[in-house]
């Protein structure tokens, strides 16, 4: 009943369109709450740490959650 199936905060299990680790040119077209830039990627939400709303940046990501995922501008 309460077995190790969870995905709790983990990367396995989950239908992203990108990979953590990889490298993506993105538009910042969002905010988000705590002020990190929003791009999607084939509609899939990335928050952008330092990144503003209208920015064109190539992106790494640093972790793919089942809904979302961080990343960091590389140039």
């Amino acid at each position: 009943m309460f077995g190790n199936n969870n995905n709790y905060g983990n990367d396995k299990g989950n239908d992203a369109p990108i990979q953590e680790g990889g490298e993506y040119d993105v538009k910042i077209d969002d905010t988000g709450r705590d002020g990190d830039g929003i791009a999607r990627i084939e509609g899939f939400v990335v928050f952008v740490s330092g990144a503003k709303v209208g920015d064109e940046v190539k992106i790494r990501v640093n972790s793919v959650r089942r809904n979302f995922a961080f990343a960091d501008v590389v140039e």
